[in-house]
């Protein structure tokens, strides 16, 4: 369990006394006050997870300070303690939000199990307010059902029940975070935070002191405790996003963690003991990184105990129609537009490269669901890069062609010249098959080759 934080307030120095002794003994750290004025400065200079209070005081009662704090916005659970018990103070100290109360002369162990009882409670909230958020990610998030991905499932599925790091690599938009999420749901951890750190994101003189925390006044600025990231996903799991992007000098510190598990806040000599499992990713080649000097190599053996790598979309085009229609569904406020993708619009994000994967085509077809209104999505909805990739997929002729596969740039024309010649049809299969030069049984062989499930 992490050291917690605990102040006591009473205006009695010998209750003080008895009550730190005990708390200290319990392993947390003992703030005091002797009113609730002194307690309020405290609390504002000060990270506290729990608040012990007498109920009757001088300046500021118990009550007083308690329905403050709420005032303020600050949930920080409080037991009350008074020797003046009835109903009506229980009653009343509940009702501005006490989360225990405890008549004097109490029994030590009781105090304690109460204790313990409320810092649990208050951790569970705390969880389960970061878990809210997390709801319908992971697992469910994938979509998907091509050879590629079927062996990406099967790794996290090997890997999760497992304590082993795991290093994800894939192009930026290939779902990076939903594995490393899949990894977590389905590990020992589910129950705990998973907590996302995109290195990338947070400026390199900041994202130490996010990682590890940090204590009041190791640097200007620090006006309080502050547990970082890693404290916050004890017991759980926390992802590395863009660990390339991570300072070289952080890297050592990182992997001084990984190597024993603990930690020091800056500005702190004490090492905290912490149970966290660590899944790192990056959209570049780790042996490109590592010669480069973007990243460690001890670091990357050390995170690298299970690879997986996330395929690029353009290496899994049979799952761009379940996708599409999966980000059609969840765009669109119409439940009958999930099955709305016609073959020309299929034939066209089939035919495209996919530079941004997946990202790119979710953001595509949500502002192609903007420019439809209440209509049809058709093609023309879609990006002009989108018909000119599926207008142009196989090689000018001439010293500039490019090069790359023969096979799936001859089946992406052939889909593109079927779906042009249905639309010049107007769907007739055998006006479509004549404009072709094509017996009609060839034709349907071909719609059911390249749009298997509106042929069946």
């Amino acid at each position: 369990m992490n050291q917690r934080y605990v102040l006591v307030v009473d205006d009695e120095p010998h209750m003080r006394r008895v009550l730190e002794i005990m708390l200290r003994k319990a392993g947390h750290s003992v703030f005091a006050a002797g009113n609730g004025r002194e307690a309020l400065e405290v609390l504002r200079d000060n990270q506290v997870d729990l608040v012990i209070t007498d109920m009757r005081m001088p300046e500021m009662s118990g009550i007083e300070l308690l329905t403050r704090l709420r005032q303020d916005g600050d949930e920080v659970p409080v037991i009350v303690i008074t020797a003046h018990g009835s109903i009506e103070s229980a009653v009343e100290a509940m009702k501005y939000g006490a989360s225990d109360y405890i008549l004097r002369p109490f029994d030590i162990d009781a105090l304690e199990l109460a204790i313990a009882r409320v810092l649990n409670e208050a951790e569970v909230v705390r969880q389960n307010t970061f878990l809210r958020e997390e709801l319908n990610r992971g697992w469910d998030a994938f979509v998907g059902a091509s050879a590629a991905m079927q062996s990406v499932y099967g790794l996290i599925r090997q890997v999760a029940p497992t304590k082993a790091s795991v290093m994800i690599a894939g192009e930026t938009g290939t779902g990076k975070e939903l594995a490393a999420r899949a990894i977590h749901n389905s590990s020992p951890r589910r129950g705990k935070l998973f907590v996302p750190i995109n290195c990338a994101a947070i400026p390199a003189d900041i994202l130490e002191a996010e990682l590890f925390g940090y204590e009041k006044g190791a640097f200007t600025g620090a006006i309080k405790d502050r547990i970082g990231k890693f404290e916050l996903a004890n017991e759980g799991t926390v992802f590395l996003d863009e660990l390339t992007e991570m300072p070289m000098a952080l890297q050592v510190k990182l992997l001084r963690f990984l190597q024993d598990n603990s930690l020091e806040r800056l500005g702190s000599n004490r090492r905290i003991q912490l149970d966290i499992r660590i899944i790192a990713a990056t959209n570049r080649n780790p042996r490109d990184a590592i010669r480069d000097g973007h990243l460690r190599e001890d670091l990357y053996y050390r995170l690298n105990v299970f690879p997986i790598n996330l395929p690029p979309l353009r290496e899994r085009t049979e799952d761009i129609q379940d996708l599409a229609s999966h980000f059609v569904a969840k765009h669109s406020p119409r439940a009958d537009r999930a099955n709305a993708l016609s073959t020309a619009v299929v034939s066209r994000l089939r035919a495209y490269n996919w530079p941004g994967n997946v990202r790119e085509l979710e953001n595509m077809v949500e502002r192609a669901l903007i420019l439809c209104g209440t209509g049809p999505l058709k093609s023309e909805h879609f990006p002009v890069d989108v018909d000119a990739a599926a207008a142009s997929p196989v090689a000018p002729v001439g010293n500039s062609a490019p090069t790359g596969p023969l096979v799936p740039a001859v089946e992406a024309f052939e889909a593109h010249m079927i779906e042009h010649a249905l639309e010049e049809a107007a769907g007739s299969k055998p006006k479509a098959a004549a404009l072709l030069d094509i017996s009609e049984r060839t034709l349907w062989y071909k719609l059911k080759k390249y749009w298997p499930k509106e042929n069946d």
